[in-house]
């Protein structure tokens, strides 16, 4: 299982970091010890002074392929979720500074956490999905998908030309304005739609 990530997908969010808005999407990957499993706690890691919340749309790979044309990419995932993609923004700082990869701060056990699966069956408009988080109950990040540079299709296709995406992999499409700093004892919750897929305490 892979889990592939899409960074500065939002002009907003890119704005925000003072990132230059891409021409074309901007691919990293997590390992698959990155994925928080369920039921384990989410531990604040001990490397980092600054880490920071980015909510999601998670796509979930159902279909094995490579050199996947836009117009055939829909038949190759079949559900969505909310995630979150932690950074440790300090260690991310220093390291693009250098101009070094970023793994460090974006790949380490559990800095990816996802929600409770939706088929995409049961949306109306899969271009048209909004979603966000709470932090202790306020609304700290809202987004839409509508607004992605690049739409779930296109990501796919994408993707594809590079690597072999099989079932089961991850696709976490990028995060709008709004990313923020998290300390031990805050509740995050994750939402679609006005459907909470998913709640956790840092600890």
């Amino acid at each position: 299982m892979k889990i592939f990530c899409v960074g500065r997908n939002y002009a907003d969010h890119a704005k925000e970091l003072g990132n230059a808005i891409p021409d074309e999407p901007v691919i990293f990957m997590k390992p698959k010890s990155a994925l928080l499993q369920p039921h384990t706690p989410f531990y604040y890691p001990e490397f980092t002074n600054e880490l920071h919340y980015e909510v999601e749309l998670v796509l979930r790979v159902s279909k094995n392929g490579k050199y996947i044309q836009d117009k055939f990419a829909n038949k190759y995932y079949d559900a969505i979720t909310v995630g979150i993609d932690f950074t440790a923004r300090d260690i991310q700082a220093e390291l693009k500074e250098k101009g070094l990869p970023w793994e460090k701060a974006k790949a380490w056990d559990n800095s990816a956490v996802i929600g409770k699966w939706v088929p995409f069956a049961s949306l109306k408009n899969k271009n048209d999905i909004n979603f966000g988080l709470y932090k202790n109950k306020e609304l700290v990040q809202q987004g839409n998908s509508k607004s992605m540079l690049h739409n779930f299709d296109s990501l796919v296709s994408y993707i594809s030309n590079y690597f072999s995406i099989n079932i089961g992999d991850l696709i976490f499409t990028g995060t709008p304005a709004g990313v923020g700093e998290v300390v031990v004892g805050d509740e995050l919750e994750g939402f679609m739609e006005q459907e909470s897929l998913f709640t956790l305490e840092v600890k």
